[in-house]
This record gives structure tokens, sequence and C-alpha cells, in this order.
């Protein structure tokens, strides 16, 4: 049971990778796909379906998306498809009044990732829905695409396409069919060029025809002089490994992914994808930049207010006052909580944060408050605040400093106790429970003092929620906040 549990487990896995990359099958065939799956009541399934962009759509609605059986026309495709494990093919069938091809092929997987062996039995079946249009003529260009088409089903059906190593990264500006597209035979020469791909390496810098010249030779006489250059590019321009590269010369850049064509376990050539992403990548850098910019800025934030907490901390030590003392660390506390969100935020590449980082550096500001009253104070966390846009964490980061810190100095009045914090978040919603075993509110009211009202703007005014204080039956006090999220 073990064995089939995991079986089915790599059989999904294996679908999830061949949804992500079978849109390349759908734009060179000129066709739609269907991949279907068969359950145990004998119904055929339809769990994706893939338009090209070469070409008109048969599907103006999802095929996947009915929950309904397969249409009758296919049924006997199907039917012989899954009961061989072999292709099947239809010359000409009417789908919503157009005429169209139908060809089923079976989907098998590898064994594993280290073994390029296919497992016996398909795992699904493609279906392939060609219009025919008769004032269509075949040209080079569609002969070449459709050839690469079948070739990369015929690998669908052996387990071999698509591939274990493929690069499984989103990366911007990821070649596609029409972009540009180049046939390597088995040494590295090129044997078919589509214009845009013969346009993108002119404009590289590779003057003439690349049919009839090795890809990798023309493409090195342009790099040559160039300080960076991907390691794994030769592997690319050779079609030897399944991977992307980025080409420069001194005004473009080329993305380029390769695919390995392999007929019975062996390289018989490749494909080569390319397209022009000079603009993309000079926006990349700008961005990578701007972050560096924006992340100084915070690093030196954080210092010009670590150094404005040092002043007041030194300020504090030389005053005879007892109430300027006071108020000059509790100034301090509240300027190093700002710094404490600056600092983390010149740690990350955007404006968002983790706050329970955040809130845990805050509690050690609770720590040096209880060791200067001589108290023994445990905080205890349960729940998770989760990621926050600056906007919010910054004025939080003041407001909980300044209840958790009341609740030390005032609600626990120099005696070891428990500072108990709650956070529950909904999409919606963060909400905010700090409780402590102290004393509890004086009168059962509410002082008015600065801490107070700097936490009542905070809350109510920047942040636009809600806080509420007061002492529950058992003791102590609890200040209960919510936050709008969205």
């Amino acid at each position: 049971m073990k064995k089939h549990g995991q079986s089915v487990h790599a059989d999904i896995e294996w679908l999830h990778l061949l949804i992500s990359e079978w849109q390349l099958i759908a734009d060179l065939s000129m066709a739609d796909l269907v991949l279907w799956v068969r359950e145990s009541t004998g119904k055929f399934y339809a769990i994706s379906n893939a338009r090209p962009s070469s070409a008109p759509t048969l599907f103006y609605r999802d095929i996947s998306s009915s929950s309904s059986d397969a249409p009758k026309q296919w049924q006997a495709g199907l039917e012989q498809a899954f009961s061989t494990g072999e292709a099947f093919f239809l010359a000409s069938e009417v789908f919503d009044g157009i005429k169209s091809r139908l060809e089923v092929v079976p989907v098998r997987r590898r064994a594993s990732s280290a073994n390029e062996d296919a497992v016996e039995a398909p795992v699904a079946f493609i279906s392939r829905h060609t219009k025919i249009d008769a004032t269509i003529q075949p040209n080079k260009i569609s002969i070449n695409y459709l050839r690469a088409a079948n070739d990369l089903l015929e690998m669908v059906a052996h387990g071999q396409y698509p591939d274990f190593n493929s690069p499984t990264g989103s990366k911007r500006g990821a070649p596609r069919a029409n972009d540009g597209l180049i046939r390597l035979d088995e040494d590295g020469d090129v044997i078919f060029a589509s214009p845009n791909g013969v346009s993108a390496f002119n404009r590289l810098g590779i003057d003439g025809e690349l049919e009839g010249r090795s890809l990798a030779e023309a493409a090195t006489r342009v790099v040559k002089d160039s300080n960076s250059v991907d390691e794994s590019l030769p592997l690319v321009l050779t079609g030897r490994a399944a991977w992307r590269a980025d080409i420069e010369s001194a005004t473009l850049t080329l993305s380029l992914r390769a695919i390995p064509l392999k007929a019975d376990g062996r390289r018989v050539g490749a494909l080569v994808l390319c397209r022009d992403v000079t603009e993309l990548r000079r926006q990349e850098r700008e961005l990578i930049t701007k972050d560096a910019t924006i992340r100084e800025i915070h690093h030196r934030v954080k210092n010009n207010l670590q150094t404005v907490s040092s002043l007041l901390r030194m300020q504090s030590r030389r005053s005879e006052s007892e109430e300027i003392r006071e108020s000059l660390d509790q100034a301090m506390r509240r300027v190093s909580a700002i710094a404490l969100v600056h600092d983390t935020l010149s740690e990350g590449v955007n404006q968002d944060l983790d706050f329970d980082q955040v809130f845990d550096r805050v509690l050690q500001l609770t720590g040096e408050v209880a060791a200067s009253h001589n108290t023994t104070v445990r905080t205890l966390v349960d729940g998770k605040f989760g990621q926050l846009r600056s906007e919010i964490a910054t004025p939080l980061a003041v407001a909980l400093t300044e209840i958790v810190t009341n609740a030390v100095e005032h609600g626990l009045a120099n005696r070891s106790g428990v500072v108990l914090v709650n956070a529950v978040r909904n999409p919606k919603r963060l909400n905010i429970d700090v409780s402590d075993n102290g004393e509890g509110l004086k009168n059962g009211e509410l002082g008015v003092g600065l801490g107070t009202q700097i936490i009542r703007t905070l809350i109510e005014g920047e942040l636009r929620g809600t806080i509420k204080w007061f002492s529950p039956r058992e003791g102590g006090t609890k200040v209960s906040i919510s936050l709008p999220l969205a």
C-alpha cells in the first residue's frame, strides 16, 4: 500500500512538472492540448488544458473546468489509447462546428531523477486538437515548429520530457517559442533558425545566417572579450543540458533556454529558445540598485536613532531629577523601538518584515526595564504576528513597547510576575492581547499620562484600530488591540 501511495505521489509530481512545461508544445504545434486521466469508474477527466499563443484556439471555454465526461466524439479515441497504452490519431473530427485533427499521446514518467528509464504504464494522456484550415499553406517555419512539437510529444510518451534537471524558477524574460527558435543537431550545428531567432543573434553581433554554423562557436566570438560570462552558457549553446543562461554583448542581452532532444535514450539534437531581454535586465539591475539604496537608508536611520538613544541615555545619567531621568528613559525606549524596525528593514529586500522578529527584540527592551526595577519578569508569547508592512510595523512596535513597559513598571509594581502576549491573525485583522498578573487598574480607571496618549494616538489614529484596557476578575490588567490589515 505504501508503494502504491508513493507511486501516486510521483505521478502527480510528474504531471505538475509536465503542465509547467507543456505550453511550449502547444505553441509549436499551433494546437490546443488537454491532459486526461481516467477515474476508477471509467470516466475520463480533463485536469488541464493549454491554448496556443501561435494560433487561434478551438476551445473558448476551459475543457478542464467541466465536471462532465469527455465529449462523445473523443471518447472512442481516449478509450483506445487508455486501453492499449499507445497513441491514437483521427484525421478529421468536428468540434463546435470546426474541423480539426485529434491525436492522443500517452504520458509516461521517469522512474526517478537518477534513472532515465520510464515506467511502463502511462500515467495520463494528452489529446492534441489541431484546427484544419485549408487557406493556410505549410511553410518552412510551420513545418519545423511541428516537427519540434512532435519530437517533444514523442519524448513525453517515453518519459524523457520534461527533464528533472530543467530550471523550475519563473525567471523574468524566459524565452518562448515565438521569441526565437533554433534547432541544433547532435554536434551543436544549426539546422533551422526561425526569423526571430536569426534577428536576435544578428543584433547580438553575429553576422549572416546561422544555419550550417556551430552556434557555440559563433557566439563565442561575440562574448570572448566579456568580463561576465555565465558558466553554464557552453552547455546551453551546444544543447547538452536542459538549462537557461544569458548571453551579453555591449548593447544586447539574450536569454537562452536549451532543451535536449532524445530518441531511444540518446541525444539527437536540441532546441534553443532565445529572447531579447535587454530592457528587462536593465530594469532588474535598477531595482537591485534601488533595493540596496533603500536598505542603506534604513541602516543609516537606525544608526542615527541609536545615536539619539545613546545621547538620551547619557543625558538621563547626568540628570539629578528622578522625574526628568524617567522621562528621558521613556523617550530612549521609544526611539529604540523605531530603530528596531529600521534595523530589520535594512536586512530585507522589501518593505514587509517579520514582526515576530521585531517583537522578540522589543521584549529585550522590556528585560532592561525589569532589571532596572530589580524585578524578575517572564514574557510569554502565544501566536504569530506574521509579515507586516513597514507603515504598520513602526507605530505598532512603539505602541507595544509602551504597553509592555507599562505592565512591567506599573502593573507588576516592582515585583516579579508574568506578561502574556497573544496574537491572532486572519486575512483582514490582527488581534493582540497583552495581559499581566499585577495589581490591575487603580480604582478600575485608566491613567491619562503621556504614555497612554501615545498609545491611543498610534493605535486609533495612525493604525485606525481599536484598543481597550480592563482588569479581569482574576486580577491584573489586560489590553486588547484590534487592527485592520486590508
